[in-house]
């Protein structure tokens, strides 16, 4: 049954997985900066991660998936993968952008740890148009929004260092948890020596 449950999971997670390829952090980078409410965090968090398009499908055993990049104000730091597993009631699929705000050097080496995860009671908060936007995380709210993908009021604050929003792509987006999400983060300065460093001159 388990394995059954977890062959659905994957279907509804390719499906309503965007091509990865075409994933656009410019893209997203603007849906998020559009909102004048996250102006604060963009002007104060010492760091963030963006994911353009994190895939989550489920019955009873749900699945999400991401690729992302952290950044230091416009210098990319490195890469870093999404994944959650969770048991429990949530059937369909999603699609959303997240950005998780870092508030400071602790919270970047804390994310950028290779063994970081979210809690069970960690949530965020969804960015819609129009609809109420659900508070899930301490120290911030949001209300109903006037244009594509921002609200008209956020709290500035942050929890334990971090703050996450999210914005649907499709699907219902029945709650705003994140408790979880486990990242892998490869640094930018790894890639390079991996690949063996710039061409030397001839």
């Amino acid at each position: 049954m388990i394995k059954t449950l977890s062959y659905i999971s994957i279907v509804l997670l390719i499906m309503i997985q965007h091509d990865a390829v075409a994933d656009n952090f410019v893209g997203t980078m603007d849906v998020f900066e559009s909102a004048p409410e996250l102006q604060p965090y963009f002007d104060n968090a010492f760091a963030y991660a963006v994911f353009p398009t994190v895939g989550k499908g489920g019955f009873a055993l749900g699945i999400s998936h991401g690729k992302g990049r952290v950044y230091q104000g416009d210098q990319v730091l490195g890469d870093v993968v999404m994944t959650e597993l969770s048991l429990g009631f949530q059937f369909g699929g999603q699609a959303f952008s997240e950005i998780i705000f870092l508030q400071d050097q602790r919270a970047l080496d804390e994310f950028t740890s290779g063994r970081f995860e979210f809690d069970a009671s960690a949530s965020a908060i969804i960015l819609t148009f129009g609809a109420q936007a659900r508070a899930g995380t301490d120290g911030a709210s949001a209300s109903s929004g006037m244009g594509p993908a921002s609200t008209r009021q956020v709290e500035y604050g942050f929890n334990k260092g971090m703050a996450v929003f999210i914005h649907p792509l499709g699907g219902l987006m029945y709650e705003a948890s994140i408790g979880g999400q486990k990242f892998s983060f490869s640094s930018a300065e790894a890639e390079i020596a991996t690949d063996g460093g710039p061409d030397e001159a001839t």
